[in-house]
């Protein structure tokens, strides 16, 4: 197992087509976890491995696995960039320790690029961002920085600059080694040759380093000094920006092309060098049974506490995604689910490599594994060891918005149908499926319309079945848009008693996302004399 401080759970995140898939398989095959590049387009990359994301060439589903880089081992997550899948960003965002943000260098910063960015700010993720596409015609290393700047109100600094943009693009500078790259063409990018600039590359990244250096002198004090004097080498700059990215004072801007094998080393230096541990972020909390709470530290001795935050379901057994932040599992060990008071034994262990697997003895604090055996498991739920039976902080769900109305074409579709649908929610917590008494069809909501089209092509894929579709119709939820008030009197004789009775009901609307607030009156004294004098006279 390696030592908690290299570890390195990060997540990719971005705009749809941005090019995260195409990122994630460089990072796989120059850490030698693959040896041949799959491309998006081909259908081919590896982290998207399920037929419909093969087909339509994009991310669906969070994709697992895990490289070694410099003695560190990465463990990376590669997320959709649609905004119907966007429960899987805030899963793996919520075990993660940090992030690889992806721009494009033509498009900057565009709508989901806001979201997911804004969801790692909500968990308080570090992040170093990659500038792509750089090769591509109207690319332009500025406007994307300043796009950046503009529109995620982040402090961003580049750490290496571009040599040409567009079809002019040719190598990256590195603003801290003074150094030029390039990336040999005859192996794919693996060979990375570094040369000290030039007069001329000199003179076109020393703006670039003036404003990295000066940054840095804001963001940290102990370089602030170092910088003054004029007396710092390049492994204080590093020190320096760690330090800064870790505090979230800057995020570190790389720029390359992922699709043509330029500067994506220089990223996995990045996440090695500036992004966190374990360690280095702060432990979560727990609470016990009492309500007490209790710091999880990333101790590998200590009594286990892990988080599920993905399930899925194949051949009717139920595989866990979790993140162990304390303690060490095997298999055969006896885990609590802290939710549902009830015991699981861990079969096997697994670490992930998107849809293989590889057999662990054990895992232990800081990992990320995927387990077989926990039959009680959803999503957001605690397993720890007896006598430590502390709930972490839950994973929350988007309400859905769009629903569809399903209807089987005969009674042993419908049977399959409903097992379909079961499997779909215990996996994603933004699924509902609800019967309406009135038709007897099943209404299927989800996150909108490629969220559910997929569903339907995975129950024709996987269950061979074609039900009936309605039309999508948005889901509305009713509100309050003005004060009002209102009074009924009941007074009815039913078999041969009397019964009577008044309300009064006042409403009043509250701001936005203030929630629901009901406030209730006395009720009627039991002694029926003493009732009756508060009722009308009517009565």
């Amino acid at each position: 197992m390696p030592p908690v401080s290299h570890i390195r759970n990060i997540g990719i995140i971005a705009h749809i087509d941005a090019g995260k898939t195409t990122l994630s398989e460089r990072m796989l095959f120059y850490s030698r976890k693959i040896h041949r590049m799959g491309e998006v387009h081909d259908g081919a990359a590896t982290m998207d491995y399920m037929p419909e994301e093969q087909e339509r060439g994009i991310t669906i589903t969070s994709a697992c696995t895990s490289c070694q880089w410099r003695e560190r081992t990465i463990n990376l997550i590669d997320t959709p960039g649609h905004v119907d899948f966007t429960i899987e960003v805030e899963r793996s965002l919520r075990v993660l320790d940090g992030a690889v943000g992806v721009f494009c260098a033509v498009g900057g910063v565009e709508p989901q690029s806001e979201t997911v960015w804004r969801q790692s700010e909500h968990f308080g993720a570090p992040k170093i961002a990659f500038v792509n596409k750089m090769d591509r015609l109207g690319a332009d290393f500025e406007a994307a920085l300043e796009s950046m700047r503009r529109r995620l109100r982040a402090n961003v600094v580049a750490v290496t600059a571009p040599l040409g943009q567009g079809e002019a693009f040719s190598g990256v500078l590195d603003l801290i080694s003074g150094e030029t790259l390039t990336f040999d063409p005859a192996d794919q990018g693996r060979t990375v040759l570094r040369v000290p600039f030039s007069p001329h590359e000199a003179e076109l990244a020393a703006p670039w380093r003036e404003t990295l250096l000066e940054k840095l002198a804001e963001a940290d004090d102990a370089f602030l000094e170092l910088w003054m004097d004029g007396s710092f080498s390049p492994e204080d700059i590093r020190a320096a920006l760690r330090r800064a990215t870790l505090s979230r004072a800057l995020t570190p801007v790389l720029c390359g092309s992922a699709l043509r094998n330029m500067g994506i080393q220089p990223v996995l230096d990045a996440i090695c060098d500036y992004l966190p541990s374990p360690l280095d972020v702060a432990a979560p909390v727990g609470r016990d049974a009492q309500g007490q709470e209790e710091t999880v530290e990333p101790d590998p001795d200590a009594p286990p506490v892990a988080l599920v935050f993905k399930v899925l379901m194949e051949n009717g057994r139920k595989l866990s995604f979790l993140r162990l932040y304390a303690g060490r599992i095997r298999e055969g060990d006896s885990l609590r689910n802290v939710a549902q008071k009830s015991d699981d034994r861990v079969g096997r262990i697994f670490r992930l490599h998107a849809d293989r697997r590889e057999q662990l003895e054990s895992a232990s604090a800081g990992e990320i594994a995927a387990v077989v055996g926990l039959r009680a498991a959803h999503t957001g739920e605690t397993y720890a060891a007896r006598g430590r039976e502390l709930a972490l902080e839950s994973i929350g769900a988007c309400a859905p918005v769009l629903t569809l109305a399903l209807e089987p074409r005969n009674a042993d579709e419908g049977k399959t149908l409903d097992e379909a649908l079961a499997r779909y929610v215990e996996e994603d917590p933004t699924i509902q499926v609800s019967l309406d008494d009135d038709s007897g069809t099943r209404m299927l909501s989800g996150m909108g319309e490629l969220h559910l089209d997929v569903l339907l092509e995975r129950m024709r894929r996987e269950y061979g079945i074609s039900p009936r579709a309605g039309q999508p119709q948005v889901v509305l939820r009713e509100t309050v848009r003005k004060e009002a008030e209102a009074e009924a009197v009941f007074d009815k004789e039913l078999g041969r008693e009397r019964h009577q009775g008044a309300v009064s009901l006042r409403v009043v609307p509250l701001p936005r996302h203030a929630g629901n607030q009901v406030r209730v009156g006395d009720f009627l004294p039991a002694d029926p004399q003493e009732a009756r004098k508060l009722l009308p006279p009517a009565l």
